[in-house]
């Protein structure tokens, strides 16, 4: 598969077989990930791998699809008021580099919200300050979405003078 086609195939999951995902194959896509850009190589990101207590406790209305993997991606606090922003973007490239090389192994996710509310960033243990980018199922999809059309992109591209 191309790098085009990967990102253009790969969609959030929401049914999962319930084949277990190798604890290896989940670092070596980690590791793929922390290439992604972030400034000054600060590599704010942290994973927390969620085990069966606290995936009940968060109480997802569909659990996760069914994933056999559930963990969250908390992005670190900075310094000022930029640096935070700095951070997030930069975890979010993280996250981004994550889906695309589970993708390409033929693997899905499913990237969700629902750590970001107080009750779950509690559940999560979230120290004060830090973000939380998404709580993510991952294993092999049980069923993959068709494509959602998308705005041309000429229509989001703009030249300036």
């Amino acid at each position: 598969m191309t790098i085009l086609n990967v990102i253009k195939t790969r969609r959030n999951i929401k049914d999962f077989k319930p084949d277990p995902i190798d604890r290896q194959q989940l670092m070596a896509w980690f590791e793929a990930a922390s290439y992604a850009p972030n400034h000054r190589l600060t590599e704010p990101w942290e994973i927390r791998f969620v085990g069966a207590d606290t995936r009940a406790k968060l109480n997802h209305k569909t659990d996760f699809g069914g994933a056999p993997v559930v963990f969250a991606v908390l992005s670190k606090p900075g310094a000022t008021p930029f640096e935070r922003d700095e951070n997030v973007i930069a975890t979010a490239c993280f996250v981004q580099n994550f889906l695309l090389a589970a993708h390409a192994a033929g693997a899905g996710t499913r990237w969700t919200s629902l750590g970001a509310t107080p009750r779950n960033r509690e559940i999560l243990g979230v120290p004060d300050g830090y973000d939380v980018i998404g709580v993510f199922g991952v294993g092999y999809p049980a069923d993959v979405p068709a494509v959602k059309e998308r705005t041309p992109i000429a229509e989001k591209v703009r030249d300036l003078p």
